[in-house]
Order: structure tokens, then sequence, then C-alpha cells
């Protein structure tokens, strides 16, 4: 049964998350997935290995884990045959456990995953011409409550671990086929036969992009965010350019400088509008850093530059924050900071209960032709995956939404259907 306690929240402006403990594995064994070479190190050593030892087997495992993809100690080929049943028993390598995959008419795939300790959170995987996107979670719940987004009406449980926020990423792949297939020929966790149309990079790889923009506020778990995404930019991990990395923040000035300083990756922020009133109501976190705070911090944001533009999500709420004046002042706004920026403009994705609805195609195209005429790159976001919950917003876990029986009842449809 999962401890559902939740994290205890200081206040409804400035919600920083008090992480709660996570609930030990009741094996005893400990998770290597998430932990850098060095710390895999100092446990093989902690558990008897001498020091030489120790490192030898720590860098084998780390390849095995992040390059291979391997979960388990008895495909390490390379490692003695005496030497897999001692890492078995003391050790594990996580992956979060998939509870159910929705693959959506436009090729979007959504997974509802759950936590060694029963907490449940999604991820979501987006193909598109040039390029395969996987949107990845920081935590269980939010705490921000912006009021278009259905997370932000969750209560957050705790953070997601490092090996947890990775362990999607390995997930993906798994799903993907994109492990050398060597050790485990054939292995996949997903059930799709269809494949993607997107043979599109140099070196075949579908997944090419991650960003942190799933469930949670990435910047309220900086230290797990930081130490996952140091393992996927890692030359021996897995090897992805911090390039190719967005984070996404509602804004939690203090730490934007250090996620620029620290992590490095490309910096999203959720705008959403340009007037202190509106913001406040819909991006609650604007009553503690508002605007001009957050776009000073932008304009501070190390690495920034034409080359690597800062990214302004914003979503386009009828009659909220979509008329031409807001458009002109978002031009105003940018310029005024000079900010090397790009602004994503999202379509609302409705969700029961929402309070808002989405502007208009016609007000959409608008308001875009102001931010160009402006200088300023103003893309429309094809909404993806709307039918299977998976677009931008949407994410609140099946499991407030479908119950346990609904499941069973579902995979034994799937399965007899397939027999």
């Amino acid at each position: 049964m999962a401890d559902t306690t939740l994290m205890s929240i200081p206040g409804q402006v400035d919600p920083v998350p008090v992480a709660r403990d996570i609930t030990p594995r009741e094996d005893g064994r400990v998770d290597l997935m998430g932990l850098p070479k060095a710390d895999i190190a100092a446990l093989f050593e902690g558990a008897g290995l001498d020091k030489r030892q120790a490192k030898l087997r720590a860098k084998q495992v780390f390849h095995w884990l992040y390059h291979r993809g391997v979960t388990d100690f008895e495909a390490m080929t390379d490692i003695a045959k005496t030497m897999r049943p001692w890492l078995t028993e003391r050790f594990v390598i996580g992956r979060p456990d998939v509870v159910e995959a929705q693959h959506s008419t436009d090729g979007t795939r959504k997974w509802l995953l759950k936590t060694p300790d029963g907490h449940e959170f999604e991820m979501v995987f987006i193909p598109d011409a040039d390029r395969g996107t996987l949107c990845v979670s920081s935590q269980v719940g939010c705490t921000l409550n912006c009021r278009f987004c259905h997370t932000g009406t969750m209560r957050l449980v705790r953070n997601l671990t490092a090996g947890e926020i990775v362990g999607q990423v390995m997930l993906a792949r798994d799903a993907l086929g994109e492990w050398p297939q060597s050790h485990e020929p054939g292995r996949k966790m997903d059930f799709a036969e269809v494949e993607s149309e997107a043979e599109y990079t140099s070196d075949g790889r579908l997944l090419t992009n991650i960003v942190m923009m799933g469930m949670g506020e990435p910047l309220y778990n900086f230290d797990n965010v930081r130490d996952a995404l140091k393992l996927v930019m890692d030359g021996d991990g897995l090897a992805l350019s911090k390039r190719r990395i967005t984070l996404s923040t509602s804004g939690v000035v203090p730490a934007m400088a250090r996620c620029g300083e620290e992590i490095g990756v490309n910096l999203a922020v959720s705008l959403h509008a340009v007037t202190k009133d509106i913001r406040d109501e819909i991006v609650p976190i604007n009553k503690k850093y508002g605007l001009e705070e957050l776009l000073q911090a932008c304009a501070d944001y190390p690495g920034a530059s034409n080359a690597r533009r800062i990214t302004f999500e914003y979503v386009m709420l009828k009659d909220k924050n979509d008329s031409d004046e807001d458009a002109h002042e978002l031009v105003r706004l940018l310029k005024q900071y000079k900010l090397p920026a790009k602004v994503n403009l999202i379509p609302f994705n409705p969700w029961p209960g929402a309070a808002y609805e989405c502007s208009t195609p016609e007000r959409i195209r608008r308001f875009s032709d102001i931010v160009f005429e402006g200088g300023i790159s103003a893309p429309v976001r094809t909404p993806r995956g709307r039918d299977i919950d998976a677009a931008c917003g949407q994410l609140k876990t099946t499991a407030e939404k479908k119950s346990r029986a609904q499941r069973d009842r579902e995979e034994a449809e799937a399965a007899a259907t397939g027999a």
C-alpha cells in the first residue's frame, strides 16, 4: 500500500515543497538508477569490495546501464559469473513500472508510470517530422495551481528522485527499441505495432530531444533534476547534448541563474500573460516573483543568446490574454529587456471543469502576426495527443480518472482482441 501522506506546503503564494521521505524498498536493495559512477563505486566499496575493484565494477555497471539499457546484472557479460549474484543480492536497476500506455491518433504516446512506493505520474513522447521529443515529469503532482493547467489541480505528493527522472528516458528508449539488441533480443515494453514515421536522425535515433515540461515544477526539485540531466548529458551516460534539452519553469526566479550555471540547458518560461492582474490570476507564482523580476532573470540567464533563445510559452485563453493590446505589450516587454526570445503560442487544451475556453483560430493567428511583425518568432503550437489527454496542460494521472478494475478489464479485452 502506497504511503499517500502529502508533502507539507508552506503557503499559496510561494509553495516551496518540502521533500518527504521516499518509502524504502521492501527487499532492502539499493537502486543504482540515477547515481553517478563515483556514487556507485562508493556503494560497492561500502558493500565490501576494495577501492580498485569497486571503481572497475562501477565503470562496467554504468556502461551496461546507460549504453546497453540492461536491467539485470546477469546480462552484464564482462562481469564474472560469480560476481553477478553478489550484485543482484544487494542492488537493483530500477525503472518506473508501466501502469498503462496510450497512443494518440497523431502518433503521440503517453505512459502512466508508478514509482516503487506506489505513486503514479505520466510522461509523453511526441514524434515530429525531424525530431522526437520526450516530455518528462519532475514531481508527482504540482504545487503551482496555474488555473489553466489540469496538473495544477492535483496536490503535490512528492518529488521524483534522480533515478525516477532519468528512468523515464530509459523507459522511452526501451519503448522505441533504441538499445543494442544483442543482450535481450526484441525487448520492448510497449504494445504499439505501428512504427513511427520518423527515421529522422543521422544516428537513427527516434528520441532526440527532452523537455522538462511534464508534471511538476522542475526548479522546485532542483537537485534531483540537475543530477538526472547530468546523467542524460554525460558522454559516458546517455550522451544527449544540452542543446537538445529544455527546462520549463513557471518563474522560480531564485533558481533560474543556478539552473543556467549548474545544468546549462535551454530555458523555457511559462509566461501566459503580460499584465500583473491577469498573470496573478492564471499563474499564481507571479504574486511572489512578478513580471519585471522574472524578465530580468531571463535577461541574466547564463548562455542565453540569439543562437540559444529563451522560449516563452503563452497559452491562448479566449477574452483573457489574447487581445491585440496583449500582443503589442508582449513585444514591448521582450524588447525592453533585450531578450533573445521565441514565443510558443499554445491553443488552450480543454479539460473537464476548466474555467477557460480556447481563443478562436482567427484570434490566435492575429496575435501571432502582431508578434512576428514586432520581429519575434511566434509560431502556433499544433496540439498533440488531445485524444489521450497528453497535450500541454492536460497531464493528470489516469489513476485519478480510472479504477484498477477498469484498467484490468481493458487489458483483458486488448489481450482477447490480439489473440
